[in-house]
C-alpha cells in the first residue's frame, strides 16, 4: 500500500488541508505503514492460492444472473449470489452429493441449487422475510399442482378486489406513508382474501406480495436504506428523488403471479426439488453450535453479510413491517445479526459458547487486525470517521466471524468444502483484505486454504474516500476453504 496522492479523480478536486489535517496525516503515516506492511505479508502467504478467475463475473456473485432463472427470478433479493455460481463451483471440484449447509441463507439460493443436484440442504436465516421466501418456494416446488391451482384461480379471479373485509397494513416509523392509499387498500384486502386459503396456499400467496412491495410503493432499496420519492411527501430525505413509475397494485401482483405460474408449469424450467430443504430459524451464532457433530455437512456454500454498514432490517423495513414486526422486533433482529452496520453492540461471544475463546483471542491477537483497530479508533480520537462506531463495527465483524467458522470447521466432514463470497472494504483510506484475513483466521481453526478466486473487475470505494485518499480497487472474492 503506497500513500495517496492526491490528484484529482474523476473530476473531485484535491482535498484543502488544514495544519491539523496535515499533522494527522502525518501522525497516521506509520500506522498506514505497518498496515501495508502486514498486508503485503499475509499476501505473499497467500500468494500461491490466489488468482484471477476470469470466469467469474458481477453477474455470477450477485443477483443479476437469477434474474433470468425461473424460480429464482421470482423475489429480488440484492444480496443473494446467483445460482450458476454455485452449479459452477460445485461442478468444478466434482461435487455432486451430499449435504449442504447455508448459515447465512437469505433467500436460500445455495439451498435450492443444491436440492436441483439431489443434495440435502439446510439453512439458518435470521430475518422472517428470508424464512418465509424459502419455506414458500419449497412449498410451490413440493406442492406444485395445488399450488398451480391457487395461483391460476387468483390470476383470474382476482378475490382481492370482491372482498370486503380489510386487515390493516402494520406500519414502522421507516415505513410510514410508503404506498399510495389505494395501492394500501388493495394489499390489505389481499391479506383479508389469503384468510380463506390453506396455510400452504396462504404462504405462497404473501410471498408474491412480497414480491411486488418495492414496485408498488414509494421506495426503492438503495444499498443501506429505502430511498423515498418525492411523492411520499415526507418530512426529511433527498425530495428530488423520482424512482419512476409506481406501478398500480393489480397490475404488479398479477403480473407476479403470471410469472410464477408460467415457472411452474413447465417442469424442464423448473423440475421438482429432488433434495430437502430446510431452515432453522435465528441467527447462526446461537444456532450453529447446537448442531451435533454427527450432523456433519459436506458442503458449506454462502455470503454472509459484507463489513460494509448496510442495514438489512432498513432495506427489507417494507416486508418486515408486513410480517407484523414492530419497532422493538426490529431493533433486536438488527442486534442480533453478525456486526455489519454501526449500530450493532458489542457481543458476549464466550458466554453464548465458551469454546469460542480461542477464535476471540485470535481475533484480538491478530497483528493485522490489531493494526487495523488501532488506526481506525486514532482516526475516531481526531474526528476523522463519519461515524463513531465504525471501529466497534470492525472488530465486532472479525471476532464473530471468526466464531462462525469455527463452527463451520465443526460441522464440516473431513475433505468437507467451504464456499464463501465476500468483499473487501475501506474506512478512512485503509483498506481491510477481509479475503487474507478470515482465511488467516481458518487456517488456525483448522481449514486450509484451497483457493481464494478474485473477480478480474475489483470494486472502487466511495466518492468521499477517492476525494481525499485517491482511488484503490477492493477484491471481491470466492475463497475456498478445506478440511482435511
Amino acid at each position: 500500500m503506497r500513500a495517496a496522492r492526491h490528484m484529482p479523480i474523476d473530476g473531485i478536486p484535491p482535498p484543502r488541508y488544514s495544519y491539523a489535517m496535515l499533522t494527522c496525516d502525518m501522525t497516521c503515516a506509520g500506522a498506514m505503514s505497518r498496515i501495508a506492511e502486514l498486508t503485503d505479508s499475509l499476501e505473499a502467504k497467500f500468494a500461491p492460492t490466489m488468482r484471477v478467475d476470469e470466469g467469474l463475473t458481477r453477474g455470477l456473485v450477485s443477483f443479476q444472473d437469477n434474474k433470468r432463472t425461473p424460480g429464482f427470478r421470482w423475489y429480488r433479493f440484492k444480496e443473494a449470489f446467483s445460482a450458476a455460481l454455485v452449479h459452477k463451483l460445485l461442478d468444478e471440484h466434482g461435487i455432486t452429493q451430499g449435504a449442504l449447509l447455508d448459515p447465512f441463507a437469505g433467500s436460500g439460493t445455495a439451498l435450492f441449487a443444491a436440492a436441483a443436484r439431489g443434495m440435502d440442504a439446510e439453512g439458518v436465516e435470521l430475518l422472517p422475510i428470508g424464512q418465509d421466501i424459502i419455506n414458500a418456494r419449497r412449498i410451490a416446488g413440493n406442492r406444485r399442482e395445488r399450488i398451480i391451482a391457487a395461483l391460476d384461480t387468483w390470476r383470474g379471479e382476482t378475490p382481492w378486489r370482491g372482498c370486503d373485509g380489510r386487515i390493516p397494513l402494520q406500519e414502522i416509523r421507516i415505513t410510514a406513508g410508503a404506498y399510495p392509499p389505494d395501492t394500501k387498500e388493495a394489499i390489505e384486502r389481499y391479506l383479508h382474501a389469503l384468510t380463506r386459503e390453506d396455510e400452504d396456499v396462504a404462504l405462497v400467496l404473501r410471498f408474491a406480495l412480497f414480491c411486488v412491495l418495492e414496485e408498488v410503493s414509494y421506495t426503492r432499496k438503495d444499498g443501506q436504506y429505502l430511498r423515498w420519492d418525492r411523492r411520499a411527501g415526507r418530512s426529511w430525505g433527498r425530495h428530488n428523488f423520482d424512482k419512476g413509475r409506481i406501478v398500480p397494485f393489480d397490475e404488479a401482483i398479477l403480473g407476479k403471479l403470471s410469472e410464477m405460474l408460467q415457472d411452474l408449469q413447465y417442469e424442464t424450467e423448473a423440475p421438482p426439488l429432488n433434495g430437502h430443504v430446510r431452515v432453522k430459524r435465528g441467527t447462526c451464532l446461537e444456532i450453529l453450535p447446537a448442531f451435533m457433530e454427527t450432523e456433519g455437512y459436506d458442503v458449506v456454500f454462502t455470503s454472509p453479510p459484507y463489513c460494509n454498514r448496510y442495514d438489512y432490517t432498513r432495506t427489507y423495513a417494507l416486508e418486515l413491517a408486513l410480517l407484523g414486526l414492530g419497532e422493538s422486533e426490529v431493533i433486536r433482529l438488527r442486534q442480533e445479526m453478525v456486526s455489519c452496520t454501526v449500530e450493532n453492540r458489542e457481543k458476549d461471544l464466550t458466554a453464548i459458547n465458551p469454546r469460542w475463546r480461542e477464535a476471540v483471542d485470535l481475533t484480538r491477537n491478530h497483528p493485522l487486525l490489531s493494526s487495523i483497530d488501532a488506526y481506525l479508533e486514532s482516526q475516531r480520537a481526531s474526528g476523522e470517521l463519519n461515524n463513531s462506531g465504525i471501529p466497534r463495527m470492525v472488530r465486532g465483524y472479525f471476532s464473530e466471524m471468526a466464531c462462525v467458522v469455527a463452527e463451520l470447521a465443526r460441522a464440516l466432514r473431513p475433505g468437507g468444502r467451504v464456499f464463501m463470497v465476500n468483499d473487501n472494504v475501506r474506512y478512512a483510506g485503509a483498506t481491510i483484505p477481509v479475503d487474507l484475513i478470515l482465511s488467516d483466521i481458518a487456517e488456525e481453526l483448522g481449514l486450509e486454504t484451497e483457493e481464494i478466486r478474485v473477480l478480474p473487475r475489483s470494486k472502487g470505494n466511495s466518492s468521499q474516500q477517492m476525494g481525499r485518499f485517491a482511488r484503490e480497487p477492493l477484491r471481491k472474492c470466492v475463497y475456498v476453504w478445506r478440511k482435511p
